[in-house]
């Protein structure tokens, strides 16, 4: 068997694997749904080193040619991180931004209601005044999201923009396997988007929709790794994004939750800011798949 379907069955059949007891029972309301989720996202990381060992290519090859050095030009790649590290937290706020202006998202500045229905729903102390707390949350998930998430986002990144995205853009063109690589990745979240996970309004056809989202987002993520030719800008990217979202998300109203179909940077608001961004960067700095070995 050949290593690219090896990855595609090892990520997709272990995904279903890790997340069969929230199928079973609890859904994702289960208290382990959380952890679940988690574990889940080194599913395609065990996919890349299942590949590897079908591939039997040389371990300092493999860690090359899947994105885990630096590139060819480490100083390209500390920029790409640095633009990742600093450019989500503000794609995120713009999105928010816009959802509000346009009626979508109604925000809470001063009694930041969704964030102390959360607060009390864990049974942790909520503060007379949740200004500095809510302020501090979102700064600390700019700064530390990447490096406290890095170990995760590396679980995926690793499978779908260190290995996978880089094959299909070599072979059917950039924006196609980019294009591709995201409906890819977006069908692997089914073991939970079909339970309604990042969207519980459709149900489950949360799945279709958030691959609509990964394909935008892959093109993104995949033009930060054929542009540095490492992984490690997408990781960045994808541990901020996990990071700084939930926290900018909580500065809503209790009394009227976002619709995150539309609103915020996974709804409608956000596909259309990733798009744009995605454009401008393939147009301005273009990027070309890796010429075969």
């Amino acid at each position: 068997m050949k290593p690219l379907p090896v990855f595609l069955v090892v990520a997709f059949v272990l995904s279903w694997a890790v997340a069969l007891p929230l199928w079973l029972a609890g859904g994702l309301a289960s208290p382990i749904a959380r952890p679940l989720a988690l574990l889940m996202m080194f599913t395609p990381a065990v996919g890349v080193l299942a590949a590897w060992l079908v591939s039997r290519t040389p371990p300092r090859r493999w860690a090359r040619e899947t994105g885990l050095t630096l590139g060819e030009r480490r100083g390209r790649t500390g920029l790409l991180v640095l633009a990742a590290w600093l450019g989500v937290p503000l794609l995120v706020l713009a999105a928010v931004a816009i959802s509000a202006g346009l009626g979508l998202f109604t925000l809470d500045l001063d009694g930041l209601s969704l964030f102390r229905e959360q607060l009390r729903a864990t049974g942790l102390p909520v503060p007379e005044s949740l200004t500095p707390v809510a302020v501090t949350q979102v700064v600390v998930a700019a700064l530390t999201g990447p490096v406290l998430n890095a170990i995760p986002a590396l679980g995926e990144e690793w499978g779908w923009r260190g290995y996978l995205a880089p094959r299909l853009a070599e072979r059917r063109g950039v924006l196609p396997g980019l294009a591709l690589s995201g409906v890819v990745w977006g069908l692997w979240h089914a073991p939970l988007t079909l339970l309604g996970y990042n969207y519980p309004a459709l149900g489950s056809w949360a799945a279709v929709y958030f691959v609509g989202f990964c394909v935008l987002a892959g093109v993104v993520l995949g033009w930060l790794r054929l542009r540095s030719g490492s992984v490690w800008p997408a990781v960045v990217a994808h541990g901020s994004l996990n990071a700084v979202a939930p926290a900018v998300l909580l500065l809503g109203d209790a009394a009227a939750p976002p619709n995150l179909v539309l609103a915020g940077p996974s709804g409608l608001v956000g596909w259309v800011l990733i798009a744009a961004c995605a454009a401008v960067l393939l147009k301005t700095l273009p990027v070309r798949g890796p010429r075969p070995a």
